[in-house]
């Protein structure tokens, strides 16, 4: 079984904007909080994604690579709006953080993520890392399809 464990972050203007990103285009054909699964292609790649429900920064997560062609097929089928981002890879601290640049209907958000091995881990924060959001089930990727950023008050 995969476990993830991860925070998440508001993110600063700072230097995670001196790496290259990658854009990914994503959907969810099922975005249930108890489990959802999700289709992404990033350059070259696609990735097919279980994910279990969120109990603190943990949960399960399975993740198997798939053909580019049956990614964009699946996409088709999936939940709209898909989610379309820049992902920034920033090495920090001894840490890669995860900058998702968001666009489209999500366009404005900017978050971080630090995977860690335990809850409980100590990590540095670089000083473009903001508001932790963690907990905000509103800045889950699979929630972002039924209530978008731009629809934020």
């Amino acid at each position: 079984m995969g476990k993830e464990i991860e925070r998440k972050f508001m993110v600063k203007e700072g230097t995670w904007r001196n790496v290259k990103g990658t854009r990914y285009r994503q959907g969810y054909l099922n975005s249930a909080k108890e489990r959802n699964v999700r289709v992404r292609t990033m350059e070259d790649k696609a990735y097919l994604t279980i994910k279990g429900i969120a109990i603190g920064a943990s949960r399960m997560e399975f993740e198997y690579e798939i053909p580019p062609r049956d990614a964009n097929e699946l996409l088709e089928i999936c939940e709209k709006p898909l989610v379309e981002k820049t992902r920034y890879k920033v090495q920090e601290g001894g840490f890669v953080w995860e900058v998702d640049e968001f666009f489209r209907e999500n366009q404005g958000l900017i978050v971080a993520e630090v995977e860690l091995e335990s809850e409980d881990q100590e990590f540095p924060k670089p000083d473009w890392v903001g508001e932790e959001v963690t907990g905000d089930s509103r800045y889950f990727n699979s929630n972002l399809i039924k209530n978008p950023y731009t629809n934020w008050s």
